[in-house]
């Protein structure tokens, strides 16, 4: 894709879009998706409480974690917000809300075996602990409610961790995270968040933050004590520099803030996409089920 590319009026529908519900060809509050390679969609379904992929041009989707219901058991979810594919590990690496962990499914087999996130070595049968595993807590080896995960080059594991406020960060074979963003408590400061959720980070190591109740888009370079506030201001409304639930005003919002900063040569092509996602994912964990029910339309757009 080209910064270039046109925008377009007419979306393709490429999951859903038979109403709500739990038939394969549906979906129920659908807030995050992942698109692999060979581009099938890995959608996080929160009111289905599943992972559903739904490979290219297909009519009905296939649920690869989490078809047993709503529950805390290590076949279940609980409201799941977040999917991403781990290439280096063929795993599936999901945030359950509220049950407040992380875990990870193999990516084609559909079954789970822990309820942390683990990653595998090239030739390994075993796992090696990465993150969680102590409960719920604000240690720097637990989450509280985990919102959204990115994993950059070196297999390094970024949570959102949003009821302690911070993104953290577990490198490869730590028994403990590093805080990347936030961890100052509960605040719209340079150095607080307020309830973060969609994560990113770029080639240099700057983590890019959706600061939802913050209305605010934050960046934090690596090992910073406080972040800048990319898009967007410390309270909602549909002003240049304000971020609300629109998504269309949002996208224009985002083209914008896109603007001043091309001039910033760190942000390379691939970097500004990975900036997007943060930035759509703002939007996403403020809609309420009870919302969705007034919806026209319950489905994804590409």
């Amino acid at each position: 894709m080209s910064c270039n590319t046109p925008s377009v009026s007419i979306g393709l529908t490429v999951a859903g879009g038979h109403g709500e519900g739990l038939a394969l060809n549906q979906l129920s509050v659908p807030v995050s998706v992942f698109v692999d390679e060979d581009q099938t969609v890995y959608i996080a379904d929160f009111g289905n409480h599943c992972i559903v992929a739904w490979k290219h041009n297909t009519a009905s989707g296939q649920v690869v974690a989490g078809e047993n219901g709503k529950g805390n058991e290590n076949n279940q979810f609980s409201n799941p917000t977040d999917v991403i594919v781990d290439k280096e590990t063929d795993m599936l690496l999901i945030c359950d809300l509220n049950n407040c962990r992380v875990m990870r499914w193999p990516r084609h087999n559909g079954t789970s075996e822990e309820n942390d996130v683990r990653r595998y070595r090239m030739g390994e049968t075993n796992g090696t602990e990465v993150a969680g595993g102590n409960g719920v807590g604000d240690r720097l080896n637990q989450f509280n409610r985990p919102g959204y995960l990115f994993v950059d080059n070196e297999q390094s594991v970024y949570v959102s961790d949003s009821w302690n406020q911070c993104v953290m960060k577990w490198e490869k074979d730590a028994k403990e995270g590093i805080v990347a963003a936030g961890g100052h408590g509960q605040g719209n400061g340079l150095s607080q968040l307020y309830n973060p959720q969609g994560v990113v980070v770029d080639s240099s190591g700057t983590v890019y933050v959706a600061d939802v109740y913050n209305h605010r888009v934050m960046y934090w370079p690596k090992e910073a004590t406080q972040g800048t506030v990319l898009i967007g201001v410390n309270e909602l409304g549909e002003g240049a520099n304000q971020l609300n639930s629109p998504i269309p005003k949002q996208t224009k919002i985002f083209k914008n803030a896109f603007k001043r900063t091309n001039g910033n040569r760190d942000l390379r092509l691939r970097d500004r996409k990975l900036v997007f996602s943060a930035f759509t994912r703002i939007l996403i964990p403020k809609f309420k089920k009870r919302a969705f029910k007034h919806c026209k339309y319950k489905f994804l757009i590409v």
